[in-house]
């Protein structure tokens, strides 16, 4: 009797670094599993599915050019499709009933393990044509894929008694204290009230980064990251003498340290 082959999948993400992340957490869940390709956007993903026969590809919702919905719709019935996304609001009901997954950025390696989980299972039946799903995510996100995203630029913050408009190009990094979150510029720090986690859905995240769960960096106010004598990686910021910690969570965004 033949061993099964090992399945195979595809990850389609323009973002490098989230390939990279989900890589990794594959990795961890599912040692077997042969990631034979990776592609940034739509149509490089139909391309490869077409040339490499995957048994399963994770797409990333939003891309330019062709997006992961359409690609899904090229691709329907032919791979196991796991969708990728950063915008849970947008898409999640819509996978409740599905036999389609996903996994929200950043990947966590408990969802991962569950998706992998699943995965498992559903190899075992040929793909989903995915009809009603793709319906129903093309009329939520618009027929021409996902609506461009409005995100923050002014943080209305206390500085003493006054109230200031901060642009978020002035904001190196934003930290959890108590029961406010500061904002940090090069010449002053502020106060707001709104949680780290609720901030996270309203800034760019080609802007600004999580390191930890109490902190989030703008990305170009980024000047080093070095190591403490612990083995901690740790963020210099720009016009700033804190040094932010880097948790284990985060670790992957500085993946060549």
């Amino acid at each position: 009797m033949h061993p099964s082959p090992a399945p195979t999948a595809i990850i389609a993400d323009d973002e490098r670094l989230m390939r990279e992340q989900i890589v990794d957490r594959l990795k961890e869940a599912w040692p077997e599993l042969l990631i034979v390709g990776e592609a940034s956007n739509g149509r490089e993903a139909i391309d490869m599915v077409r040339t490499l026969e995957p048994d399963i590809v994770f797409l990333d919702i939003s891309m330019p050019g062709m997006d992961g919905i359409q690609a899904a719709q090229a691709l329907a019935g032919k791979a196991h499709v796991v969708f990728v996304t950063a915008y849970d609001q947008y898409a999640i009901s819509a996978f409740e009933h599905g036999a389609v997954d996903y996994l929200l950025k950043p990947a966590e390696p408990e969802r991962v393990a569950l998706t992998c989980q699943r995965l498992r299972e559903r190899l075992k039946q040929a793909p989903d044509p995915m009809d009603d799903l793709l319906a129903q995510l093309s009329q939520r996100l618009g027929t021409s894929g996902l609506k461009p995203r409005e995100y923050m630029r002014w943080v209305q913050a206390s500085v003493g008694a006054n109230i200031r408009m901060i642009p978020t190009s002035d904001i190196l990094f934003f930290r959890a204290e108590d029961k406010y979150t500061r904002v940090q510029t090069p010449g002053f720090e502020a106060l707001i009230r709104k949680p780290i986690k609720d901030l996270l859905d309203e800034l760019d995240p080609d802007e600004f980064w999580q390191i930890h769960r109490s902190t989030v960096v703008r990305v170009d106010a980024i000047e080093q990251v070095s190591r403490d004598f612990r083995g901690r990686q740790i963020v210099h910021v720009k016009g700033s003498s804190e040094k932010l910690e880097v948790s284990r969570t985060f670790n992957h965004l500085f993946k060549q340290m």
